[in-house]
């Protein structure tokens, strides 16, 4: 049955999304930012939705000005054969009713590991924070993510409920899905010794470049969450 869900963040870890499907709308006017987001998940209400399909996340940039979109499928070749036949029809409509969305890129990961704290279970998320990563190829891609989870586990940050590594399928990118408690535990963090260490031990991988300063790393509110097909 699906299932549509305010301020809900997506299943990252579920075992059948061979694919997630990240991809940003920067909009005209933070005026529009939740209009343009409904839109998106109510097309995909109205669509007749592939059961390979799984889940798309909709969420709003804290400045206003995106629409981060976070799909899971369960395979590359099945969202590219739904994307040619139906996906500049559901886009062409999006832009009639909200001209001037620039869609930069969708970059296609998997996740490659995950820092998910024992005692986080049950407690809810409020913020999505993002760092982001260029590199130069698989074995960086695994070095960063490692790296970052082994500094996460012995420090244990206050407020982070999981921090998921999604590696892109080109080897050129990883992003850290980052689920914070609120956005008072993330600035805690982002000022405190623990960025330091993080920063020096990135610092120090080959083929590791940071995509954003510290405190301009972007951060979302979740908006709403449609599940086509239940986690297994």
């Amino acid at each position: 049955m699906t299932t549509t869900t305010p301020e809900a963040f997506p299943d990252v870890r579920r075992a059948d999304a061979g694919t997630i499907l990240v991809s940003s709308w920067i909009v005209p006017a933070p005026e529009v930012q939740r209009q343009a987001a409904d839109l998106v998940i109510e097309g995909w209400e109205q669509e007749d939705r592939p059961d390979a399909m799984l889940s798309l996340t909709t969420f709003l940039s804290v400045d206003g000005t995106e629409v981060l979109n976070h799909a899971q499928w369960t395979d590359d070749d099945s969202h590219l054969a739904w994307a040619r036949a139906r996906r500049p029809q559901g886009i062409s409509e999006v832009d009639r009713i909200v001209p001037g969305i620039e869609r930069p890129r969708l970059v296609r990961y998997a996740l490659h590991r995950s820092y998910a704290p024992e005692e986080s279970a049950g407690r809810t998320p409020g913020v999505l924070v993002t760092p982001t990563f260029e590199t130069e190829g698989p074995d960086s891609q695994r070095a960063l993510a490692d790296a970052v989870v082994g500094i996460l586990e012995r420090l244990g940050p206050d407020g982070l409920l999981g921090a998921h590594f999604l590696v892109s399928k080109d080897g050129r990118r990883v992003l850290n899905h980052a689920e914070w408690e609120d956005m008072a535990a993330w600035r805690r963090f982002a000022q405190d010794g623990g960025t330091n260490e993080l920063r020096t031990v990135i610092g120090t991988l080959e083929g590791v470049t940071p995509v954003h300063a510290r405190l301009d790393v972007p951060r979302y509110f979740p908006h709403k969450s449609l599940v086509n097909i239940p986690a297994p």
